[in-house]
């Protein structure tokens, strides 16, 4: 479900007729692709399947674990996520309360218990994910996972997943490893654009928070907004689209939308 249309009004194009001669073109040529977009790229775990809450409960529990006497109540935790980076939100919590922790000891046990947490909970792929996947395999649309999480989170999510989700879906996978700079850096975009062998204007991503958001806008992709539980009252507006579930129709339509009007410049 589309919740708001940002950009240039499309209210003038015939997507039905425009998509069908384009459709039925790529019918005759079963090894093209189609010229209006060729990828689609996952910009976060969260995009796939709505993990926030599970997160929040880990890091909840690495502090008992650890012995603090703290609480990340969902209030609070919502205000922290307008920046991304675990490690740097436990730190800057423990400086202001002046205190000294282990920050990657307490990181890597949220880590833990959130992986293991997505095996016990039988987490599920977002609205329209599973269904948004296959349809753009079946156009021949290259898919990414373009995320600066660790390896293990992405790794323990699509196990937890593989029966709707699986690695061999996704024709690349980046992830902290693979970059210096997290996002919103631009890094990670420009490094999946070189690996995919894409242009910017090819390749539409989606999002689910503001940093990894603005991260996509500075390497000069077009971004839809996917918020998940706890970044749902963030403000989206340099994204494309906001939407609360995934639709491979509406991504196609934006797709045109975008190559009509800058062919028309």
């Amino acid at each position: 479900m589309i919740i708001e249309r940002i950009g240039k009004d499309s209210s003038e194009l015939d997507f039905s007729n425009i998509l069908s001669t384009i459709s039925a073109n790529q019918s005759r040529k079963v090894h093209s692709r189609d010229h209006y977009m060729s990828a689609i790229i996952f910009g976060s775990i969260g995009t796939i399947s709505d993990t926030s809450e599970l997160q929040r409960q880990a890091f909840n529990q690495a502090f008992e674990f650890h012995g603090l006497d703290w609480c990340w109540h969902r209030d609070k935790y919502l205000s922290m996520l307008k920046s991304s980076g675990g490690q740097q939100r436990i730190a800057n919590y423990a400086h202001s309360f002046g205190q000294t922790v282990d920050v990657e000891a307490i990181h890597r046990s949220k880590s833990e218990l959130f992986q293991k947490s997505l095996f016990e909970s039988q987490v599920l792929p977002r609205l329209g994910v599973a269904e948004t996947i296959q349809a753009a395999k079946d156009r021949g649309w290259q898919l990414a996972l373009v995320t600066t999480t660790s390896p293990e989170n992405v790794s323990s999510l699509v196990k937890a997943l593989q029966s709707e989700v699986q690695i061999a879906d996704f024709d690349l996978i980046l992830n902290a490893t693979h970059v210096k700079h997290p996002k919103p850096d631009k890094e990670v975009y420009v490094l999946a654009l070189e690996r995919l062998g894409e242009s910017s204007d090819q390749c539409i991503v989606i999002e689910d928070n503001l940093e990894g958001l603005e991260s996509a806008r500075l390497a000069g992709l077009d971004c839809i907004a996917f918020p998940n539980e706890n970044t749902a009252h963030h403000n989206f507006t340099n994204a494309k689209l906001l939407v609360d579930r995934l639709s491979f129709g509406e991504l196609e339509k934006l797709c045109l939308r975008e190559y009509v009007w800058k062919g028309a410049r």
